[in-house]
C-alpha cells in the first residue's frame, strides 16, 4: 500500500494560464486525486473504471500504467549491504494520478490527463541518517510519464527517475533516482531479478480496503527480488547487493470516510516465506474488518490472510520533533496457524518522510529488523498519525 498527494504551490503550469485559472485547475487536482483517500463525488467516480472482482492479471502486460484506473502505483522497498558491510534500506515509489478518463478532443501538446508523483528515500542505518526527497510533475512533454500496460518493456519515469521491466515476464527490472537532502546528495541505481513469480493480494482479483463495490485495488508483488547496484551519499560510492520487494496497485475509490490511516507491512523471513498484512485504522480506535494479508511461500505459493488470521499488537512511541505525529515504535506480529510469532523493531527511529511537494501528510516508511520465530529484513508504512487520512476530509 501507498499514497498520493498534491501540492498546489509545486506544480508548474503554462504560462498562458491566469492565476485565477491555476488555483482551480489545482483545487480540482487536490480534491480528486488524493488516491482514494477521501470521497468522491458519484458524477466523479462513475467516470473511472472501479477495481471489481474477477480481474485476471497477465504479465509482463500488467506491469505498465492501467489509464482507465484513476490512482495508480509502482512501489520499491529493500535492504541492501556494501562489500565493507554498511547497511541500507531503501523506498521508490512512482504515483499516477489522472485528472480525467481521456483527452477526447485535447489536440494540444501541453494537455495534461495525468500527474506523476515520486518519493525517494534511503535510510544508512549504520550511518544512523535518514534522507528522503519527492518529485511532481504533469504527463506531458516527456517530463514523466508511465508506458501504458501491454507495453513491450515497460517504463515509468519522472524526469531522470525512472524503473523499468524487461524479461519475458517483467522479472528483470532497473531503476535509480538521485536526490539532494540535508545539504547532502544521495542516490540509487539498482538492477534487479525476481527470486519467485508475482503474487496476487485479495480475492478473485481484488484486496478490499472497505465494504463496497470498487472500494478495492487491483494488487500484485514480487515479494523477493535479487538487487545489486550502486549507492551514493555525498562524495562517497558504494557498490551493494541485497533483496528489494516490489508492489504495483491500481484502482479508482478505496477508502470509506471512517478510515484515518493504515499500518502496512512488507516481511522478508530467513526462512524463505515473506508475509504482506495491513491493518486500516478506523474512528474511534476499531480496525477495519475487510484488513488482510498474504502470506508467500518459499516455493512461491499464496495463501491470502483475514484479519482474524492475523494479530498486530503495537507498543512504545516515537514523536517527529517535525509534524509531531506520535508513531508506534514497535510491534509483535502473530500468525498462528503458520507458526509465526515475530518482535518488529525500526531499524532507524526517524524514518518519517514530509513530502515537499505534496498535502502535508506526512507519513512513516522505514526500514525494520524482525526477531522473535524467524528473523528476517522488512519495511513498514505508517499512515495517519501526524494527520488523519480518509475521515479528515
Amino acid at each position: 500500500m501507498s499514497l498520493v498527494f498534491f501540492n498546489t504551490k509545486a506544480t508548474k503550469i503554462p504560462q498562458r494560464s491566469t492565476k485565477k485559472r491555476a488555483k482551480r485547475f489545482f483545487a480540482l487536482c487536490f480534491l480528486w486525486n488524493l488516491c482514494g483517500l477521501c470521497v468522491f463525488p458519484a458524477w466523479a467516480q462513475n467516470a473511472f473504471r472501479p477495481a471489481l472482482p474477477g480481474y485476471k492479471f497477465q504479465f509482463p502486460h500488467d506491469h505498465g500504467s492501467h489509464r482507465a484506473y484513476q490512482t495508480e502505483w509502482w512501489y520499491y522497498t529493500g535492504h541492501l549491504q556494501s562489500k565493507s558491510g554498511r547497511h541500507f534500506g531503501y523506498q521508490l515509489t512512482f504515483f499516477r494520478t489522472a485528472l480525467a478518463p481521456n483527452l477526447q478532443g485535447r489536440t494540444s501538446k501541453w494537455a495534461v490527463r495525468d500527474v506523476v508523483f515520486a518519493h525517494f528515500a534511503l535510510s544508512d542505518i549504520d550511518g544512523k541518517k535518514f534522507f528522503n526527497t519527492d518529485r511532481i510533475n504533469r504527463a506531458s512533454l516527456g517530463l514523466a510519464g508511465a508506458d501504458k500496460a501491454g507495453t513491450k518493456s515497460p517504463r515509468i519515469w519522472l524526469d531522470n527517475w525512472e524503473m523499468r521491466f524487461n524479461g519475458k515476464a517483467g522479472e528483470n527490472q532497473t531503476l535509480k533516482a538521485i536526490g539532494e537532502a540535508e545539504k547532502s546528495s544521495f542516490s540509487l541505481q539498482l538492477t534487479q531479478k525476481a527470486l519467485k513469480k508475482p503474487i496476487i493480494h485479495g480475492q478473485n482479483g481484488v484486496s478490499q480496503k472497505s465494504a463496497g463495490a470498487g472500494r478495492a485495488s487491483h494488487y500484485y508483488s514480487y515479494t523477493r527480488l535479487q538487487s545489486s547496484g550502486t549507492v551514493k551519499i555525498g562524495n562517497e560510492t558504494f557498490s551493494v547487493s541485497g533483496q528489494s520487494w516490489f508492489d504495483h496497485e491500481f484502482g479508482s475509490n478505496q477508502m470509506d470516510k471512517n478510515q484515518v490511516g493504515w499500518d502496512w507491512f512488507s516481511l522478508q523471513l530467513n526462512d524463505g516465506r515473506e508475509l504482506m498484512l495491513y491493518q486500516l485504522r478506523l474512528q474511534n480506535n476499531r480496525v477495519e474488518p475487510l484488513s488482510s494479508g498474504t502470506i508467500v511461500e518459499k516455493n512461491g505459493a499464496a495463501r491470502h490472510l483475514k484479519l482474524s488470521d492475523f494479530q498486530i499488537d503495537a507498543s512504545g512511541s516515537w514523536r517527529s520533533p517535525r509534524s509531531g505525529g506520535n508513531y508506534p515504535a514497535k510491534w509483535r506480529v502473530r500468525v498462528p496457524k503458520e507458526k509465526i510469532d515475530l518482535v518488529i523493531t525500526p531499524s532507524l527511529a526517524d524514518q518519517e518522510l514530509n513530502p515537499r511537494r505534496g498535502a502535508p501528510f506526512d507519513y512513516w516508511e522505514g526500514s525494520v529488523d524482525i526477531s522473535g520465530s524467524q528473523s528476517g529484513q522488512g519495511y513498514v508504512e505508517l499512515t495517519g498519525y501526524a494527520t488523519p487520512m480518509g475521515g479528515s476530509f
